[in-house]
């Protein structure tokens, strides 16, 4: 997801405390495992995402618990904007992977191919894009959605 609401950038300081999110909680990135188990484990830095989808659920699951410093951490620094503002009313609240290309731990690039729902003020609706990621110094990072 390239912006903290569906089309907008905003030069405003980013929201630096995460939304605490129980460790034993369902993932939201969807995958069946807690959130600790699953993207909780980057989030922390124990671990980095060995594919570009699994780059791509833990930067949705950034986004749902309001982690604007790893979603910045995982954006590659050619295209990464200098903050993020993350809006309180908007919560992420699914992920659909629609299709993959590449991005394995074999692959240097890859795509993902997604719709996110969220809720703004209390309208839902989805967003989708296919996102272009790298690895950048050895990690994947997101780069940019794809035309």
């Amino acid at each position: 997801m390239s912006t903290s609401r569906p089309g907008r950038r905003s030069a405003a300081r980013p929201h630096t405390r995460p939304v605490l999110h129980s460790p034993g909680a369902p993932c939201p990135c969807g995958l069946p495992a807690g959130y600790a188990d699953c993207c909780g484990r980057y989030h922390a830095g124990h671990a980095a995402a060995p594919t570009a989808e699994a780059l791509m659920r833990s930067r949705f699951t950034a986004y749902a618990v309001r982690d604007a410093a790893y979603v910045l951490r995982t954006w590659h620094p050619d295209t990464r904007p200098a903050d993020l503002d993350l809006d309180p009313h908007l919560r992420w609240e699914r992920l659909e992977i629609l299709g993959t290309t590449d991005g394995s731990a074999f692959h240097t690039e890859g795509t993902v191919t997604f719709r996110a729902h969220y809720a703004l003020r209390g309208e839902r609706d989805a967003m989708e894009e296919q996102s272009r990621f790298v690895r950048h110094d050895g990690a994947w990072v997101y780069v940019a959605p794809l035309p």
